[in-house]
């Protein structure tokens, strides 16, 4: 089973760059989207194989996620359940026979890490949640964890210590939750592996010079570490700050 995520960083921008030529020659079973930034209505995309599960933002063009699946799930979830986390259109649930996925967009802590406790609520909550899950059956998640969790994944982690996204207390959380019985699946195959990113700044020319951050990920349940087929990331696919990243699991 091939599952990629993307943070498309608006998805009718990504779609004028190649996103259907992207997705059609891939074919993925699952395909995980974030950052989409768009309404019911705003976009109408044909994928016959695959059916198509949508969270919208409250906040017009901000946020949102969406997911497609050739199998149709056994239910579907929005958000978590927690309103105050739950307006922005970050998490869907689908519920498959061997597991639960999970697709979130992982709030940014924002410039001063303004919103960093906003962000550390969420993450215990997002913890729980996923401990929930995990209770019942296996659980695969994936999207921008908006997180680089140790100084390898990204490119110059002296000089961002505490800037969002590299804060000692954004890393802490990565750390409690894959210590809570998940596995960080790229890195589990390429504990070594250094300059493998996912994003980079439209700033500087960063992305040619691979100035970039590992920020969207593949997690698994711990009890699926022998299912991993590969885990890698498509840095050569263009149409977004962020490249796609993908996980194959044998069933």
């Amino acid at each position: 089973m091939r599952l990629i995520s993307w943070n498309v960083n608006g998805l009718r921008a990504c779609v004028n760059k190649g996103f259907m030529d992207f997705f059609r020659g891939l074919d993925p079973d699952i395909l995980c989207l974030q950052e989409t930034k768009l309404q019911a209505g705003q976009i109408q995309l044909d994928t016959p194989a695959h059916h198509q599960y949508w969270n919208y933002a409250v906040k017009k063009g901000y946020s949102g996620t969406a997911v497609f699946t050739k199998e149709e799930p056994l239910s579907v979830k929005m958000g978590m359940d927690i309103p105050r986390h739950d307006e922005e259109g970050r998490v869907i649930t689908l519920d498959f026979t061997n597991f639960c996925l999970v697709t979130v967009y992982t709030p940014n802590a924002q410039d001063g890490l303004r919103r960093l406790d906003y962000r550390m609520d969420w993450e215990d909550c997002f913890r729980e949640y996923l401990l929930e899950l995990d209770r019942v059956k296996p659980v695969v998640v994936c999207g921008d964890l908006n997180v680089a969790h140790k100084p390898i994944d990204l490119a110059n982690p002296e000089t961002n210590r505490m800037n969002p996204g590299f804060s000692d207390e954004e890393r802490g959380k990565m750390t409690k939750l894959l210590g809570s019985g998940f596995t960080d699946t790229f890195r589990a195959l390429h504990p070594e592996l250094s300059g493998a990113y996912s994003w980079w700044s439209y700033r500087a020319r960063a992305r040619e010079r691979n100035v970039g951050w590992r920020i969207d990920y593949f997690l698994t349940s711990d009890r699926l570490r022998e299912n991993i087929d590969k885990a890698y990331i498509c840095s050569e696919i263009e149409g977004s700050d962020h490249c796609p990243v993908g996980l194959d699991l044998l069933w």
